[in-house]
């Protein structure tokens, strides 16, 4: 798949390159990013450097994986990640991100998430777009709710985390949510 640019009024999203490897080192030593996803624990630089280098590459080839560093517009630095994978259901996918420490609490997760949902569900064609997280990541929880995601649930032993299975909340988001239109009708269940 060819790498497209999103906006947003603050941010910039754009596929990782080479050039954001010590800026993604650096972001992920944070031990809440270490805790609540699955990066590397202890992350080292050869971590980054596999993630900017290969990994992000490698999934836009082959339009499974679209990995974009989020950045602040007004000083082109980067503030966060985020990406959508494809799951093995057809037309489901999931979203995933971090927002480096010093850069939460702003909105700029939530907006980050709205831009790359709207265009997933409006371009990418996906149909389903899920989001999950450790139960207990509360922050993320809040960011998913604000973004239009609807909580569907928990699901136990979901994540397997660090050679460890967690439970997660499950949430969900369709182009119907959104007023899109989609390739397959949805017939909810009855009352």
């Amino acid at each position: 798949m060819d790498p497209v640019t999103l906006t947003s009024e603050r941010l910039l999203l754009r596929p990782f390159t080479t050039a954001d490897t010590e800026s993604v080192f650096q972001a992920c030593q944070d031990p809440d990013i270490q805790r609540w996803t699955v990066v590397p624990s202890p992350y080292r630089r050869e971590d980054a450097e596999s993630f900017t280098g290969q990994i992000v590459p490698d999934g836009w080839r082959a339009g499974t994986s679209l990995a974009f560093a989020v950045l602040a517009r007004a000083d082109a630095r980067l503030i966060g990640a985020i990406s959508v994978f494809r799951h093995g259901r057809p037309g489901t996918w999931e979203i995933g991100y971090w927002m480096a420490k010093e850069h939460r609490g702003h909105g700029y997760t939530a907006e980050a998430v709205t831009v790359l949902t709207h265009w997933s569900l409006a371009k990418l064609g996906v149909e389903r777009l899920e989001w999950r997280a450790e139960v207990g990541n509360a922050g993320s929880r809040a960011v998913a709710e604000k973004a239009g995601f609807r909580i569907e649930g928990t699901l136990r032993a979901d994540l397997l985390n660090k050679g460890t299975r967690r439970d997660a909340w499950l949430g969900a988001i369709l182009p119907s949510d959104l007023g899109l239109p989609t390739e397959h009708a949805y017939l909810p269940a009855g009352p």
